[in-house]
């Protein structure tokens, strides 16, 4: 049994749709999450920008002796590859538990994939896609106001201006009769109503965040890390940014309330020479 936390991070609050599935699969683990929201988006970011972000959220939950990280940000995940081989605990990020779910859902061989500007630029999870099946058409497109949407409150499905953004990004998929679709965005499953509503109840939508919780219960069981205790475990949350804007959008993410559970953080501060970071005290 290993009681040492799973550590979660994101550019942003996305990321928590991915603790809240893994409370579900693995209610005995403790979760140390991490939103960059001070930095926040990746997405429009250089690839050696989010890199760097990334080694940086990394190292801070390493330094809250995790057993277990997951970047639960399609961005991460599909630009700063080179975190899977280089940390000292295993590592997942959300494209390939992701794409496999895809695979094995669709019916007519048509998945579409929308993401980040960076994520559908990386072509990753149509490489992994194809990787695991040359004969699927894959359909990619970037949907960035899927993220300020969310970010700002508008997640109704009944919401003109949701409905109108949805039907923008996903009219060409529509057209071309895609019967799978993936949340490449851990946002994204927060409007996945008004995306459903639009595409119709026979297009499946792969949630990231769901897939990537399930994946890494397999991970910590190979490796013998789950924590077999009867009891609930526990989830601590860090910002980099105010913790009060967390603490109102965090609900719309987790389902419940966090109130006073969030630490700020200075990440740039807690960055040193050697890459290495430590609490801010």
């Amino acid at each position: 049994m290993s009681e040492q936390a799973i550590g979660v991070f994101d550019s942003g609050l996305g990321g928590l749709t991915a603790v809240k599935e893994l409370i579900k699969v693995l209610p005995q683990e403790n979760i140390i999450y991490f939103g960059d929201t001070a930095r926040v988006p990746y997405g429009t970011r250089s690839d050696k920008t989010i890199r760097k972000y990334a080694r940086q959220d990394a190292d801070f939950l390493l330094s809250k002796d995790v057993k277990l990280i997951i970047a639960a940000c399609g961005t991460v995940s599909s630009v700063a590859t080179e975190l899977y081989e280089s940390l000292p605990v295993p590592f997942t990020g959300v494209v390939i538990p992701t794409a496999t779910a895809a695979v094995k859902a669709t019916r007519n061989g048509k998945i579409g994939i929308i993401g980040t500007p960076a994520t559908v630029k990386s072509c990753s999870y149509k490489k992994e896609i194809l990787k695991q099946n040359d004969r699927i058409t894959v359909y990619q497109q970037d949907c960035p106001l899927f993220v300020s949407l969310v970010e700002n409150g508008f997640i109704s499905a009944d919401d003109d201006i949701v409905r109108l953004v949805v039907e923008r990004y996903l009219s060409e998929m529509k057209q071309e009769g895609i019967d799978t679709l993936i949340l490449g965005c851990t946002h994204f499953p927060i409007i996945a109503q008004a995306i459903s509503d639009y595409l119709g109840k026979n297009v499946a939508l792969i949630d990231s965040g769901k897939e990537t919780a399930l994946y890494a219960a397999n991970i910590l069981g190979s490796n013998n890390l789950l924590n077999t205790s009867s009891t609930l475990g526990s989830c601590s949350y860090y910002v980099s940014d105010t913790v009060e804007g967390f603490r109102k959008t965090a609900d719309v993410f987790l389902g419940k309330s966090v109130e006073d559970e969030a630490v700020h953080i200075n990440i740039d501060q807690l960055v040193s020479a050697d890459n290495s970071v430590g609490r801010q005290k």
